[in-house]
């Protein structure tokens, strides 16, 4: 059976919320197709130690300030669990937990939504599946000689889980940078980063890093020099874990390797690492497979946009994905504004009768 809806979210955690809150407020018939089975999104499955870059004021989405962790400046991932579930309750936006989107075609003048629950009639898509589901593992030579394990960001829990092992953590951003200092008093840690690692000023959080990614979209607009914005001011936030595995010196980091080996990992002038563990703190990728139908994949694997529509589909929103569908949209105070600006081009699409 198909059912008809105006709207339809693709994906239930941040930013599908923020586009359900705008899209009410705009008046439209939608519906949130979520794959996971419980409120939260991507914030379910993160590290037990992962802290928010800021304060939760400064970490709310649009109409509902996040609380105060008690006793926490930064509050964690569970906390944001469980703010995402509340929001979804006050606002009595339509979820449908457990149904997973497997693809999206045109149909005539509207869009054709396939689940694995059924199908859906849409007149406008908004994509908001964001990035987790797509972790990214370079191919390195030696890859499937090492004996040991390997996982991703994605897979990481707890350091005790590593505890007495030689542990090879890979990435020197955010993610590499706190699961190193999770890990660094706990197991014997090799930090392995492209470059050396830049750390942003101690007093710098994401109430800053929106400032500034905004103030750089501006420009951009209005067509003057772009000055860079947050990879000008550094790669890591100092969030206070990190901070104090680097004050401690706990933290030193070493130059990429170039392959592995049976054993461990080796760099170019043949020095070696032995290694019981690699965790590879190497980024995502937008996962957008269910999009592959309507045939809009361009360079690096993004679809082209005009602010968060498709330039080819304009039925098609994309959100929360970096700043290539908004500034800061892939956070939580940052997707607000990019999400509303979609609400109303579908409501003004929709109403237009095209």
């Amino acid at each position: 059976m198909t059912q008809r809806v105006d709207v339809v979210v693709v994906g239930g955690g941040q930013a599908g919320l923020a586009a359900g809150y705008h899209l009410r407020r705009q008046g439209q018939d939608f519906v949130v197709l979520d794959a996971q089975s419980t409120p939260g999104g991507a914030w379910q499955h993160t590290w037990d130690s992962l802290r928010l870059f800021s304060p939760a004021a400064y970490s709310s989405l649009p109409g509902r300030l996040m609380h105060p962790q008690e006793g926490e400046t930064y509050p964690d991932a569970q906390h944001v669990v469980e703010y995402l579930a509340d929001y979804e309750k006050r606002y009595e936006l339509p979820v449908q937990h457990g149904v997973e989107v497997r693809s999206v075609h045109r149909d005539g003048p509207g869009l054709r939504v396939m689940t694995d629950c059924g199908e859906w009639q849409a007149r406008a898509v908004v994509s908001a599946t964001g990035s987790w589901s797509r972790p990214f593992l370079p191919a390195l030579p030696g890859g499937d000689r090492f004996s040991g394990a390997q996982l991703h960001t994605a897979a990481y829990r707890r350091p005790q889980d590593f505890s007495g092992q030689r542990v090879v953590v890979v990435g020197g951003g955010n993610s590499g940078a706190q699961i190193a200092a999770d890990l660094a008093y706990e197991a014997e840690l090799t930090w392995v980063t492209q470059r050396p690692p830049r750390y942003l000023a101690d007093d710098i959080d994401g109430r800053v890093l929106f400032d500034v990614a905004t103030a750089r979209r501006r420009a951009l607009d209005e067509g003057r020099t772009d000055v860079g914005g947050v990879a000008s001011l550094g790669d890591i936030v100092a969030v206070p874990p990190v901070r104090g595995a680097r004050d401690a010196g706990l933290l030193r980091a070493a130059p990429m390797f170039v392959r592995l080996t049976q054993r461990g990992v080796e760099w170019a002038d043949g020095t070696r690492a032995e290694a019981d563990a690699i965790i590879w703190c190497t980024g995502f990728r937008p996962a957008l497979s269910h999009l592959a139908p309507l045939g809009l994949r361009g360079t690096r694997g993004r679809i082209a946009t005009d602010g968060t529509r498709a330039v080819a589909e304009p039925r098609l929103h994309l959100l929360g994905y970096g700043d290539w569908t908004g500034p800061a949209s892939a956070t939580l105070i940052g997707v607000g504004r990019p999400a509303r600006e979609a609400a109303r081009e579908i409501a003004a699409l929709l109403s237009s009768g095209a």
